[in-house]
């Protein structure tokens, strides 16, 4: 059985429960393979050591490039590494995550504003837009909206994925291992294979609507605390169920935004993008 066969077991209103944690009351106005892929999804930290079959890196490459891109601009690149030494270097970069070196195929996305000013210097101009935090957001949002139509692609083809942010953990170091020229950036990771059947496959519960979600205008107020309240415990329901230690949502985001400390050396990502050639201003 594929990993999505094992999902489409699930009725709409199993898949809207699973991920939120309980029963909630959404009527989808259709339901399709599409919509279950995507309320499917979960990370998947344990592969098979078997490689992703032919055609695979091309076939998640162009559903990454059927992505809206800005102006077309097409500001990022992707780097497929399945070598198992380079792939182990990265791991180690990257918080030493052993599911690095387990998956047959690791993504790195970059922010890849080279070919922009490459295009300039062809032309004898300059591209000093690039020098502005606006270029560098889009490069950042365009590489993302790529990847996670990669993920989508992925999990329909009954493969699984993760995103790899420790990949900016030492960015000089990542940079170097794979030969990036300056104005380029790697912005996170991905791995991807086919899911270890006995790893356990369940789908991570989110914050409630009430808790993401504003009508017209945004506010903060006593119901979305109450919501994110709610959460807490089904959270650590799943991690229960998963034999991860247990924690409230609400201590892990504070843990994780205490200050610098909690950044795994991210603290000085500014000072390192101005070394690569981006944003000044």
């Amino acid at each position: 059985m594929t990993l999505h066969a094992k999902f489409t077991e699930a009725s709409p209103a199993e898949r809207f429960s699973r991920r939120y944690g309980g029963p909630v009351e959404i009527t989808p106005p259709a339901w399709n393979e599409t919509l279950d892929i995507l309320l499917a999804h979960h990370s998947v930290r344990r592969f098979l050591a078997d490689p992703v079959p032919a055609g695979t890196v091309e076939t998640l490459v162009a559903a990454a490039q059927s992505a809206p891109t800005s102006s077309n601009l097409q500001p990022w690149s992707v780097v497929a590494v399945e070598d198992p030494a380079r792939k182990a270097r990265l791991s180690l970069l990257a918080g030493d995550q052993a599911f690095i070196r387990e998956a047959p195929l690791f993504f790195v996305w970059l922010v890849d504003h080279q070919k922009l000013r490459t295009a300039a210097f062809a032309q004898g101009r300059e591209a000093q837009a690039l020098d502005y935090l606006e270029s560098f957001l889009l490069g950042g949002i365009d590489t993302a909206l790529a990847a996670q139509n990669a993920t989508v692609a992925a999990e329909a083809l009954s493969l699984g994925a993760t995103y790899v942010g420790g990949i900016r953990n030492k960015p000089a170091e990542v940079a170097a291992e794979l030969g990036l020229t300056p104005h380029v950036f790697a912005l996170f990771g991905m791995a991807v294979g086919r899911p270890d059947p006995d790893a356990g496959l369940e789908v991570k519960p989110r914050l409630a609507q009430e808790a993401v979600l504003f009508r017209e205008q945004y506010g903060w107020g006593a119901r979305e605390q109450d919501a994110v309240a709610a959460y807490n415990p089904r959270i650590r329901a799943f991690q229960r169920r998963q034999r991860l230690p247990e924690q409230d949502w609400t201590t892990q985001a504070v843990n994780r935004t205490a200050g610098p400390q909690s950044m795994a050396g991210r603290h000085v990502l500014r000072d390192v993008l101005q070394a690569l050639g981006f944003p000044a201003h």
